[in-house]
């Protein structure tokens, strides 16, 4: 992936209440406190990020919106609302069959953002950014009994296509995955 594409795909983007900012190493300062709350980690491999420090190298080495390899884009954007940042959303742009596409959806938000419709706002604002630059289809995978995160997928216009046994893994433990697809 040519790193000015990658750049030029994670634009800054506003919705009627957000304002999603490409991620940098400084958002680690606004999110490192909200991020410790162990609730949500229920659904995620991910855990509490173990400092602040740990979490600005972690995410200033995304900043390049480039896998190491160069075959993919990363891309993450920070929502932030009126009270500050409520989390995140992420895409991996990959090449399938000689068209982008996004095989990895994935949001996070701060418990204090949940139920408002946050998560389904910032999903449709980048599938249709994307989907306007050109991205073809996008894939997104739940931990099966993850159904806050599933109605969000149903609502930004994806489908369910199957399930993936065992693809997961949670603090040690195997998990289901549910694959939701949608075609730009």
């Amino acid at each position: 992936m040519d790193p000015a594409r990658a750049r030029a795909l994670d634009a800054p983007l506003t919705t009627p209440r957000l304002v999603l900012e490409p991620m940098t190493a400084a958002h680690a300062d606004e999110l490192f406190d909200a991020l410790q709350d162990p609730a949500i980690y229920d659904w995620i491999w991910l855990a509490p990020p173990a400092s602040l420090e740990a979490l600005r190298e972690r995410w200033a080495a995304l900043e390049s919106r480039v896998s190491p390899d160069g075959r993919e884009a990363w891309l993450y954007w920070v929502a932030r609302g009126p009270d500050g940042c409520l989390g995140w959303i992420d895409v991996t742009i990959d090449r399938e069959d000689g068209r982008e596409v996004a095989t990895n959806v994935g949001y996070v938000l701060v418990p204090g953002a949940w139920g408002q419709g946050h998560a389904t706002e910032m999903l449709r604002a980048v599938v249709a950014h994307l989907a306007a630059c050109g991205v073809a289809r996008f894939v997104a995978l739940v931990t099966a009994g993850n159904v806050a995160s599933e109605r969000v997928l149903v609502k930004a216009g994806f489908a369910f296509t199957r399930v993936l046994r065992g693809n997961d893994t949670i603090r040690g433990v195997k998990h289901d995955d549910r694959e939701y697809v949608r075609e730009a």
